[in-house]
């Protein structure tokens, strides 16, 4: 098939390359990710109320089986990769095909009609994998291939990795954490429709950045290896025991494993513990000074982690900065109730992930071309299928956990009333209790009340643990993985041998 062509005609990588391909070309499909992220299960609770559906067992288990059927998809998604042959690259195609998909499978997801809570089940679990196991698994393995497949040089690998970490951090640590909970989640509170026209907009503008990343990137790993004749016939099986009897590529795994549950709770927590234990339902600030404060390390980092991790190495900068993670972790989960302590800790933590957040794609291209130095094949759609099925399952696991344990410790979404009064007699029936004195709720636009209830003590721990409370105990183990973890000793050596082999591929042609 005949792809429209790449505007990226450098032998090595450029700045436009950087700034439009891997800066502002991911930005859309980014936000998008990081908005249901945060945000994509409190509508489920708070806006569609499915939280006692089932006697709370749909949004256990509905997120748990999508993931087992996200996984598959990765799955397949790595073969077809690994088996796409075109001149536009194996990734690169199918980045251009997400495009479409993300904006209309992101738009059905909040679209939930009004009806009986079968049909809003129904239409929740199709739209939910439609999005997650379809569109976004097509996007999220080509876009995440694209450093190590960009080039071998580890110091353009590096920069590269730096400006995707860039774009993540400015969508979920400024937008998705500054302005979302300042002015958009006040503003449209529990109302769906105002939910779906915020979505909708978010859905568009994806479009056509996401087409930005396919026409300012380019795979030069790929197109190296195809001009040697260095086609790979493995089958599944074959390129499955590459990986798995590879001890970083072991170890690799498991880093991202302990990684993601506890990043994943902490995402779902955060919106949580800022509404009912640190500070109240939408206030406007807690959310923000929590994200902001925490999160200003991420803009240092910009400028202080590659130095660092040139001088003093990937793995080492990483490992340490775990353990100041886990440091600042355990800060906050002391003092779960001080704003002061909690922010404190907050900043301490985010300097110890900057290693992690800028760093580590660079990291796993090393273990990519360690494997490939080892059995003379790359095996990069199958490697990043299993890191999107670990990222996947356990995004399905924990999110199924986390609305189990709200469901079993009695967690209350909020009631809307169009009156005080009206509140009054609702909280009354239901023997429940306001967050703030009823007097003081603002309403909307649209002079709609949003009461939050004052949450029972087991819910209040549940919801800390997840946000404040799990990454002390991720940040000890990750940290004693990558002691093991020093694949960097030789890849100079082993990435030089794969370009001398190459050569001489090309000498005997």
């Amino acid at each position: 098939m005949v792809l429209p062509k790449s505007l990226i005609k450098t032998e090595n990588v450029s700045k436009k390359e950087k700034w439009l391909g891997y800066l502002i070309g991911p930005a859309g499909a980014l936000l998008l990710n990081a908005v249901l992220a945060t945000y994509l299960n409190v509508y489920y609770t708070d806006v569609l109320n499915l939280t006692p559906l089932w006697g709370g067992a749909f949004l256990t288990i509905f997120p748990i089986v999508s993931k087992v059927i996200d996984a598959i998809t990765n799955v397949i998604m790595g073969q077809l990769i690994d088996h796409t042959k075109n001149k536009e690259g194996k990734a690169r195609p199918w980045i251009l095909l997400s495009a479409p998909l993300l904006t209309i499978s992101a738009i059905l997801l909040f679209t939930v009609p009004n009806a009986s809570d079968t049909v809003k089940a129904i239409w929740v679990i199709i739209s939910y994998n439609l999005f997650y196991s379809f569109a976004f698994t097509i996007f999220n393995m080509s876009h995440s291939l694209m450093v190590p497949l960009s080039t071998r040089d580890s110091k353009d690998r590096g920069g590269l990795s730096v400006f995707n970490q860039i774009t993540t951090i400015m969508m979920s640590g400024i937008l998705v954490a500054l302005i979302f909970p300042m002015v958009i989640m006040p503003a449209i509170g529990v109302d769906q429709s105002k939910w779906i026209g915020l979505m909708s907009i978010l859905a568009i503008i994806a479009l056509p950045l996401t087409l930005m990343e396919y026409f300012f990137t380019k795979e030069r790993v790929t197109e190296e290896v195809e001009a040697n004749g260095q086609t790979s016939n493995l089958t599944f099986k074959e390129q499955l025991k590459l990986i798995f009897t590879d001890k970083y590529m072991l170890l690799m795994y498991a880093y991202f494993l302990i990684y993601i549950i506890g990043t994943t709770l902490k995402n779902i927590g955060l919106v949580y513990y800022c509404n009912y234990v640190l500070g109240t339902y939408n206030d406007g600030i807690t959310q923000m000074l929590v994200s902001v404060l925490g999160g200003i390390p991420m803009g240092i980092g910009i400028f202080a982690v590659w130095p660092l991790a040139k001088k003093f190495g990937k793995r080492n900068v990483t490992m340490v900065g775990f353990i100041i993670y886990a440091i600042g972790s355990l800060i906050c989960w002391l003092f779960p109730h001080n704003l002061i302590i909690v922010l404190v800790g907050q900043f301490i933590k985010n300097i110890g992930g900057l290693p992690c957040a800028y760093v580590f794609m660079a990291l796993f291209a090393d273990c990519l071309d360690h494997v490939e130095w080892k059995s003379d094949n790359r095996v990069d759609g199958t490697a990043m299928s299993i890191y999107n099925i670990i990222a996947v399952s356990m995004v399905g696991i924990m999110t199924g956990v986390f609305n189990w344990m709200l469901a079993k410790a009695g967690y209350i979404a909020p009631i809307t009333a169009s009156s005080i009064s009206e509140a009054s007699s609702n909280l009354a029936a239901n023997g429940w209790t306001s967050q703030i004195a009823l007097e003081n709720l603002k309403p909307a636009a649209d002079g709609v009340l949003t009461v939050a209830i004052a949450q029972p003590q087991n819910v209040s721990w549940v919801i800390s643990f997840a946000f404040v409370g799990l990454e002390f105990f991720t940040g000890i183990i990750l940290a004693v993985i990558l002691y093991f973890l020093n694949v960097e000793k030789n890849i100079n050596k082993e990435q030089t041998e794969i370009k001398a082999r190459h050569k001489t591929v090309n000498a005997e042609e």
